[in-house]
């Protein structure tokens, strides 16, 4: 495809989106759960297409991608009954568009209304998760939004399928074509131009390795919420419950490691590392987890491996993890997530109270968790439906991006004949 063809469709895409917009922005809520109902059913109907359609990415990518980030990109039926779940789970939150959030009234007689609207139209860029593409499409749908999706090369076939069937009940309820559109080319130069259609764009969330983020952030001339690095990590401080400190450790980071709440560094007080560690690192073993440990760590067993500074602030994304012994307490395992974490999500297994508050009022995240796996950093599990990704930033939405993050608000001003002086 050539290089004024890509511009010539992002062109397209965006103008559809624009115009998409004003109609889309204005549905009732009966319409958008509604539809959203449709589309669970008619992607529960069509699972062998979306099947037949990973089955080809799979395949494709068998030789390209680890374990981990082929269990991300793999679809089965217990996956696609997930994600109609999460289109019927979001059709029951309550809708975030023409909410009051405050009001007031000025001396003048000015009665002021702060009201949440969409935000317009969103471009996501994402990698090797299909799901993605059906959560988006949704959380859009139902916070007002027109949406570009861009999913990576690894999953074209079963994005591109699940965008399909979605959009047939889009168009059984007359929605316009621009509603729900993706980009029908993995050619990276289409990114670019997503990247500059600031006329047509309101906001970039891209979701994926620290390649794609840096280069949206390099590069766009549209708002972005960034998803960036899942470096989390899971501190066992030294009141730890041994049988929590080993269930609640071992299931953050093995339970998915390819996902971006997985646990990727064990921080753990030097006061237990022998009573509490041996268990934990034997069970990581047994789910053949290679382990990164520091030099107190590789004492405990001669098959673990010496840490270098590197591992501190890797993602592995993988059946890796790093284990660091902490000396000096809580203050030293918040000063080291602060410099190496990537301010997404972080835990503490602790039974201590002072050192619990210390630990969520200083680690610098979007979540910070107590007594729990680092794999529950997830909008379905937060009750929101779904999410298009968990922002590291500060700007409009940290955390879990779900309905509610995906408006903006306007003021409503009412008044009487006042002029001003």
């Amino acid at each position: 495809m050539t290089e004024n063809k890509i511009k010539e469709i992002m062109l397209d895409l965006g103008k559809k989106a624009r115009m998409a917009s004003r109609s889309v922005c204005t549905l009732n809520t009966k319409t958008k759960n509604d539809i959203l109902l449709d589309a669970s059913e008619n992607l529960m109907n069509n699972r062998k297409k979306i099947l037949d359609a990973n089955s080809i990415d799979i395949d494709k990518n068998k030789s390209k991608l680890n374990s981990a980030l082929l269990d991300r990109l793999l679809l089965d039926e217990d996956r696609i009954e997930s994600i109609c779940k999460g289109l019927i789970d979001i059709s029951k939150l309550e809708d975030p568009i023409g909410k009051i959030i405050s009001k007031w009234s000025r001396p003048n007689g000015l009665k002021i209304e702060k009201v949440s609207v969409p935000l317009g139209v969103i471009g996501v860029i994402y990698e090797s998760r299909p799901n993605v593409a059906a959560d988006a499409a949704a959380l859009c749908l139902k916070s007002g939004n027109t949406l570009i999706l861009r999913g990576g090369s690894e999953s074209f076939h079963s994005s591109s399928t699940i965008v399909d069937i979605i959009k047939e009940s889009y168009k059984k309820f007359g929605l316009p074509i621009g509603a729900l559109q993706n980009i029908p080319t993995i050619d990276r130069e289409a990114v670019g131009y997503l990247l500059k259609m600031d006329q047509y764009l309101d906001v970039i969330i891209p979701r994926g390795g620290k390649s794609l983020i840096e280069r949206v952030s390099k590069e766009s001339r549209v708002h972005v919420i960034k998803h960036l690095d899942g470096i989390c990590h899971t501190y066992i401080e030294k009141s730890a419950d041994k049988k929590i400190s080993c269930d609640v450790t071992v299931n953050a980071k093995m339970r998915r490691p390819g996902i971006c709440g997985a646990t990727e560094t064990i921080l753990c007080d030097e006061d237990i590392i022998k009573s509490h560690l041996p268990k934990i690192i034997g069970q990581l073993k047994k789910l053949n987890c290679e382990i990164r440990g520091d030099k107190y760590v590789c004492d405990l067993d001669n098959t673990i491996i010496k840490a270098r500074e590197e591992d501190w602030k890797t993602e592995y994304l993988d059946k890796i993890v790093s284990i660091k012994t902490i000396h000096k307490g809580v203050k030293e395992a918040v000063d080291h997530v602060n410099n190496f974490g990537s301010g997404h999500t972080d835990a503490i297994i602790s039974e201590n109270k002072d050192s619990v508050e210390y630990f969520m009022q200083n680690i610098d995240s979007g979540i910070v968790m107590h007594n729990t796996s680092t794999q529950f950093a997830d909008g379905g599990e937060f009750g929101m439906g779904a999410e298009i990704g968990i922002s590291t930033s500060k700007v409009h939405a940290r955390g879990p991006v779900g309905v509610g993050q995906l408006t903006s608000y306007k003021y409503r001003v009412s008044g009487n004949g006042q002029v001003r002086k």
